[in-house]
């Protein structure tokens, strides 16, 4: 049997499109882009294509793409940035309990700073309500982020909300979003929603590690965090990273039309779920959830027993966030799940390259492993 791989909210494996582009880039427009000779403009024509292709999927223009190594760093810039940039104006920052360790972490920074931070706490499947939105943002309120999807149980956040609670409340907030989840899987446009700051990553769609990019949107000011050339127009400068931007933009290019990709995502999770249900775990991810995602917890085997089991037999998932490095999540602690179920919490996060087929090997992997972990315990 090969490999069977369903953590892919973690990273996913690199499409052909993607790891070629960026051989090609290494091996023949390795220039700088900022040298002014044919391989530095070659270079620079590498990064235009890439940053035009991300802000097509994205319905932004160009020079409203920033490239970062990735959605750690766009979501530091964007927090601090919008912070740096707007403390003179208020001091609130509005997030919630389950964002990304990121967010999560630099807002706790922020909090240290002196700012005012508000975490929102999920309900028992991950929500966030509209009104406790409407209720945390304030006049005085100069951000608030929130992510589309949650990366570890996949319930769908509630940013149409946002833009509305800022206006409603005449706060001088920016509205940024995580997209690291949902970009390339919903067709989301930050220009039409309402959002300021975006980030997004190029490993989550079958692009390379190491690159991703913040959409700050046109008219917006944001604090920078580096000093340095003036590359990628003062925000992120550097020798940018131009293999990895070009492979970034031929994932992009190869993506499938979301919708359509959507629908097909739906389908392979309603029938996990019905296989899973035949086993009698707990469901953590609510029923419309992003597809790509599946949480249950189930077996009363820790998480880390039941991911080497599952590991012994070539199959790959996940307990949580990859950036947790095993502690207990801290979603589904927020979330107010009991000790046992979030320790015994697995995540399928799925691709458009995985099957049926790869479920009902799981399914009668995980069978086995309940049945003789079962008999040590």
């Amino acid at each position: 049997m090969g490999e069977i791989y369903f953590d892919n909210s973690s990273t996913t494996k690199v499409c052909r499109e993607a790891a070629e582009k960026v051989m090609e880039t290494m091996t023949q427009n390795y220039g700088n882009p900022s040298s002014l000779h044919a391989l530095g403009f070659a270079a620079e024509r590498e990064q235009n294509d890439a940053r035009a292709a991300v802000a097509g999927v994205l319905g932004a223009r160009p020079e409203e793409i920033t490239f970062t190594s990735g959605g750690t760093e766009s979501n530091n810039l964007a927090l601090f940035g919008a912070a740096g940039a707007r403390r003179r104006r208020g001091s609130r920052v509005v997030t919630t309990m389950i964002e990304h360790p990121s967010v999560l972490n630099a807002a706790k920074q922020l909090e240290r700073e002196g700012f005012d931070v508000v975490f929102l706490k999920p309900d028992q499947w991950g929500n966030i309500g509209p009104e406790q939105v409407f209720e945390a943002v304030t006049p005085d309120t100069i951000l608030v982020s929130m992510m589309c999807v949650n990366n570890e149980v996949g319930s769908l956040l509630p940013i149409d909300a946002v833009p509305k609670a800022i206006a409603a409340a005449n706060a001088p907030a920016l509205f940024h979003v995580d997209a690291v989840q949902s970009f390339g899987k919903l067709p989301l446009r930050p220009g039409t929603a309402g959002i300021d700051l975006m980030s997004v990553s190029a490993h989550k769609i079958h692009g390379p590690k190491g690159t991703g990019a913040l959409y700050m949107k046109k008219g917006v000011h944001i604090a920078p965090r580096v000093f340095g050339g003036g590359q990628e127009r003062n925000l992120r400068p550097g020798t940018e990273a131009t293999p990895l931007i070009a492979g970034f933009g031929a994932a992009v290019k190869a993506l499938p039309e979301p919708r359509a990709q959507l629908d097909a995502m739906r389908e392979l999770n309603r029938y996990c779920r019905a296989r899973l249900a035949e086993l009698n775990v707990a469901f953590n991810s609510p029923e419309n959830a992003l597809p790509y995602i599946l949480n249950f917890s189930g077996g009363g085997i820790r998480s880390e027993t039941m991911l080497h089991g599952l590991s012994a037999k070539n199959i790959y998932v996940s307990s949580g966030s990859a950036c947790s490095k095993g502690s207990p999540s801290h979603v589904l602690t927020a979330m107010g799940l009991d000790r046992g179920r979030v320790d015994s919490s697995l995540r399928l996060s799925f691709s458009r390259f995985n099957t049926k087929e790869e479920v009902d090997i799981f399914i009668e992997a995980l069978k086995r492993c309940f049945s003789e972990l079962a008999k040590r315990a």
